[in-house]
């Protein structure tokens, strides 16, 4: 059996592979390693439990909570909040332990367990082996040690979650949105109460889309993964820009007022230029992954901040930024962390930035995302091969080194080795789109013939 534990806490089909029992006995787990390592020391443990709308979220709740009360854990119950609503939370309120049910971006059948330790920060990665490694023992037939009577967890439902969370959000912005139009699709997720209350709140005209769930909608059609009902809306109603989250809000993509898409590496470059201006983009450096498109990094040289890469995934930016006092990090795809602000992607907290910056500027967004130009950027996955052997295949590193000769200093070469799935994925930039799509394929074609 493989880890449980991904990049991102457990993933699966909801009642498939991600069950009501597996959810029970991991909370069950965690319980008891976070007492062990002595979290809950000298008092009584409090955890914070959201979820995002889908359906299965309802029983994967009921599961968790149920398991951390059995174990001793009083629970808040905060509901429906976006993961990082649930993360600011546990630091606020002092809690010992923070768990979101959401699979995010993908599709209403998913569903997951991501736990977040003491300060809403994510676990380490030593506690999560920890807590599978008990699941599977007490799974196999090991007895827990239960507490009773007075000593079993309290469950209280927790209503001001969603009031604290969006005065945070509200309570950072460094200016008001009075004047700006603004669409948000709430992916018929877990922002779609949340982020228009904040932008309405911030001062600004809010139209929204995507913000109706009934459990089997999220992600359908709409938010961060789909962007043409934001394009269109935009432009029908005049906005000034629109926001579109994901599933569990983590993460924000943005649309200008013509309808074009402001993508995460945009993003990032004008909040860098902003908090720079501010005074707190410390140490003048952004992080970002190796996935990042090339233009970002060649705006990044030409406004003078340095740019520190990473391997791709949220998480490792996270661990980037903690480790050396950067402010400001991010991914293509929308995950953006402002530290001062959150211990995690907040795409509410990154759609009303960005939407500040255009308040307190007066130029529209889609000027203010020109301070960087894309470079055209081919992705091709190529299935069923040798994954392992990305980095010693002769054939694959003489293929490349032609490759970045033919491109010289305009385009860039990436070869990446899926951390799921037995698929090597080629990246190709260049200046021409035509240019990158024909040195993509033919690297493709090696990667087939060299590790198929």
């Amino acid at each position: 059996m493989g880890r449980l534990f991904g990049t991102d806490g457990v993933r699966g089909v909801a009642n498939a592979d991600l069950t009501a029992e597996l959810a029970l006995g991991l909370s069950v787990a965690a319980a008891h390693v976070l007492a062990e390592a002595g979290t809950f020391e000298g008092h009584r443990p409090v955890a914070v439990v959201g979820r995002d709308p889908r359906a299965s979220g309802e029983f994967l709740e009921a599961a968790v909570v149920a398991g951390l009360a059995s174990a001793g854990v009083d629970v808040l119950r905060v509901g429906v909040l976006p993961t990082p609503a649930v993360a600011y939370l546990t630091g606020s309120l002092g809690a010992d332990l923070g768990v979101m049910l959401s699979a995010s971006h993908n599709p209403m059948p998913d569903n997951g367990i991501k736990f977040f330790a003491r300060g809403g920060h994510k676990l380490a990665d030593e506690l999560e082996d920890r807590i599978e490694e008990t699941y599977r023992a007490h799974s196999s037939g090991e007895p827990w040690e239960r507490p009773t009577g007075g000593g079993v967890g309290r469950v209280t439902v927790y209503d001001e979650g969603f009031d604290n969370y969006v005065a945070h959000l509200v309570g950072v912005l460094p200016n008001r949105l009075d004047g700006l139009k603004v669409v948000i699709d709430g992916a018929h997720g877990a922002a779609a109460r949340v982020s228009p209350e904040a932008f309405a709140r911030a001062g600004a005209e809010v139209i929204t889309i995507g913000t109706d769930p009934d459990g089997l909608n999220i992600n359908d059609g709409c938010g961060s993964t789909h962007l043409a009902q934001l394009r269109a809306a935009v432009v029908e109603h005049g906005a000034d820009l629109g926001v579109a989250h994901d599933g569990d809000a983590d993460r924000c993509l943005a649309v200008d007022r013509e309808g074009n898409e402001v993508d995460g590496d945009q993003i990032l470059s004008v909040l860098a230029l902003g908090m720079r201006e501010a005074g707190t983009l410390r140490k003048n450096t952004v992080v970002a992954t190796v996935m990042s498109n090339l233009g970002f990094k060649l705006a990044m040289e030409r406004e003078g901040i340095d740019l520190v890469q990473t391997a791709v995934g949220d998480r490792y930016v996270l661990e980037e930024m903690k480790a050396h006092g950067f402010a400001l990090g991010g991914e293509q795809s929308g995950h953006v962390i402002v530290l001062d602000h959150a211990t995690t992607g907040d795409g509410t907290l990154t759609g009303l930035m960005l939407a500040a910056r255009v308040a307190a500027t007066g130029r529209p967004l889609g000027d203010l995302a020109g301070v960087m130009e894309r470079l055209p950027q081919v992705l091709v996955n190529v299935p069923d091969v040798d994954r392992s052997r990305v980095a010693t295949s002769p054939e694959l590193t003489q293929a490349v080194a032609e490759a970045e000769r033919e491109l010289g200093g305009t385009g860039r070469v990436l070869l990446r080795p899926s951390g799921t799935e037995p698929l090597v994925r080629v990246m190709v930039e260049a200046a021409d789109e035509e240019q990158a799509r024909a040195v993509a394929g033919r690297l493709a074609d090696v990667v087939k013939s060299a590790l198929g």
